[in-house]
């Protein structure tokens, strides 16, 4: 194949994933709404207040220490998810060319 034709075929498929595709909006919009709300400022709060009582009760010996880093590094999973998935996203980048 002539070299004209790949770079045609490579750039249409980097054009197709670039966008949403059509009739995505609904589910979009759903997915945006659940993000605002599993980071909004209640669910902050909630987190806070989680990681303060689950701290507390692992100092005075009422909670395993195992189910306790469990519940925080849940939180730092949760609120860092946007970062986490940047920086796969870059490293995915940088090894595939």
């Amino acid at each position: 194949m002539p070299a004209f034709v790949l770079t045609l075929l490579v750039s249409n498929q980097a054009s197709a994933q670039s966008g949403n595709p059509q009739g995505s909006a609904p589910v979009l919009a759903a997915v945006q709404w659940i993000q605002g709300t599993l980071l909004g400022n209640v669910a902050t709060s909630v987190a806070v207040i989680s990681v303060a009582v689950v701290g507390f009760m692992m100092l005075t010996g009422r909670m395993n220490w195992r189910h306790g880093v469990t519940v925080i590094v849940g939180c730092f999973i949760l609120f860092g998810a946007g970062a986490i998935v940047a920086g796969i996203q870059t490293a995915a980048r940088a090894a595939g060319g």
